[in-house]
């Protein structure tokens, strides 16, 4: 039950992406894959790579997944501007 928790949380906070410059790595897939694994692998790490069972989840549970979710989106977003700037990234636009 904690992983589903970690992993919604993830699901949740991706869903504020689209108020950000599309400049993740894969695009939003990118930043929906990023903010899953950053949330899933920060609550495994807070609990000794330990997943809470049915008993043992609680809100807190979900609230260990939001500082990992934010890096793992971090992440693939200076993935995706740094190669925007390196020219390796492809610019799509409706001109």
């Amino acid at each position: 039950m904690g992983m589903l928790a970690w992993v919604i949380m993830g699901l949740a906070l991706w869903h504020f992406t689209i108020w950000l410059p599309d400049r993740y790595w894969g695009g939003i897939v990118g930043a929906f894959l990023g903010a899953l694994a950053g949330a899933a692998l920060f609550g495994l790490i807070v609990n000794g790579f330990h997943i809470p069972g049915r008993h043992d989840t609680h809100i807190a549970t979900a609230l260990e997944a939001i500082p990992g979710a934010l890096i793992g989106m971090a992440l693939v977003y200076a993935a995706g501007v740094r190669r925007e700037r390196a020219g390796h990234g492809e610019s799509v636009g409706l001109t």
